[in-house]
């Protein structure tokens, strides 16, 4: 079973990100930039299943810029097999990557596609639910565990109310939470020998895949500034001013 994982190039979590003067977005200049977080899961728990005899092949796959070779160099670093880099300057938005992620099922011939739930930078949640209406595959999002018996996959996903187990028939797709593993850390010895692997660049183009951009983002703002507390004098005062000045969010 070959396993198709993509991952995004973000501004890493640890980085306080910064609403360029303009309005226009977010200033990435001189910012550290990193594997989304959610997406390192997925190729960890694809890593595992080739580990244990379930998969054959671990392909990464990215959409981007040529900058975007790191994140699928740290993606084989982790244990992926090779690497699939999409390179455009386009702006890729959800549908457009959903598409792209359709046209690589069908080239490589994937029965499964594991992914992050959703990327840190725009929190969309939506390419793995696109991409199985595309496909026509069931999904399982959200997945916190994950077990194979022959061609059906058990995952238990969490929900409002709790937990939920679901049962797909192969081909799926399955988007991943935080608690579904811990990812591996990259070692000296995988990040050379993850340079040696392949890695493969293609353009939308040469997949006939339209990637235009269906929504124009208009202003960003950063959030306002949380105003300081106030001490008062007594409990009247405090009712008080529970009653005419709180804000109901």
């Amino acid at each position: 079973m070959k396993v198709l994982v993509p991952v995004k190039r973000v501004v890493d979590a640890n980085v306080k990100v910064r609403v360029k003067t303009d309005g226009s977005g977010v200033d990435i200049a001189n910012v550290k930039l990193s594997i989304n977080p959610f997406d390192e899961i997925a190729v960890e728990e694809a890593v595992r299943l080739k580990e244990a005899g379930v998969a054959t092949e671990v392909v990464a796959v990215s959409g981007g810029v040529a900058g975007c070779q790191e994140t699928l160099r740290t993606a084989m670093a982790i244990g992926a097999d090779r690497g699939i880099l999409v390179e455009t300057n386009a702006e890729l938005q959800p549908l457009a990557v959903a598409k792209l992620l359709k046209a690589l099922v069908g080239k490589e011939g994937v029965e499964l596609v594991i992914l992050g739930k959703q990327a840190i930078d725009d929190d969309a949640n939506q390419v793995g639910q696109m991409l199985a209406a595309m496909l026509d595959w069931p999904q399982a999002t959200f997945a916190s565990k994950i077990t194979f018996a022959q061609d059906l996959v058990t995952v238990v996903r969490e929900v409002d109310g709790g937990l939920e187990t679901l049962e797909l028939k192969l081909p799926a797709v399955i988007s991943v939470d935080l608690r579904l593993n811990t990812p591996r850390y990259a070692t000296l010895p995988n990040i050379m020998k993850a340079k040696k692997k392949p890695l493969q660049s293609m353009t939308p183009e040469s997949l006939e895949v339209d990637v235009r951009p269906r929504l124009a983002t208009l202003r960003m703002a950063e959030p306002p500034k949380r105003q300081a507390g106030i001490k008062v004098g007594n409990a009247a005062e405090l009712v008080d001013k529970l009653r005419n000045e709180a804000k109901v969010i």
